[in-house]
C-alpha cells in the first residue's frame, strides 16, 4: 500500500516528459549511490579504530590529550 507521498509523487512524475523522467531517475541513483558511499566510508571509520586507538593511546602521547 503506498502512502499520500508516494502517491503524490507518482502523479507528479506522470506529468514529466521522458526527458525529465531520466534525469529524476540519474538523481535517484546519485541519491543512493551518496548514501551507499557514507555507510561503507562509516564502516571503514569504524573497522579502523582498533589501529588508530594503538598507535594514539599510549603512554609516550599522553601528554597530547590534556592539550
Amino acid at each position: 500500500m503506498q502512502t499520500s507521498e508516494e502517491q503524490v509523487l507518482i502523479e507528479k512524475l506522470r506529468t514529466l516528459s521522458p526527458e525529465k523522467i531520466a534525469e529524476v531517475k540519474d538523481f535517484v541513483d546519485f541519491l543512493r549511490q551518496r548514501n551507499e558511499d557514507r555507510v561503507l566510508t562509516q564502516a571503514a571509520m569504524r573497522l579502523s579504530e582498533p589501529a588508530f586507538d594503538r598507535t594514539w593511546n599510549n603512554a609516550e602521547d599522553e601528554v597530547y590529550d590534556r592539550l
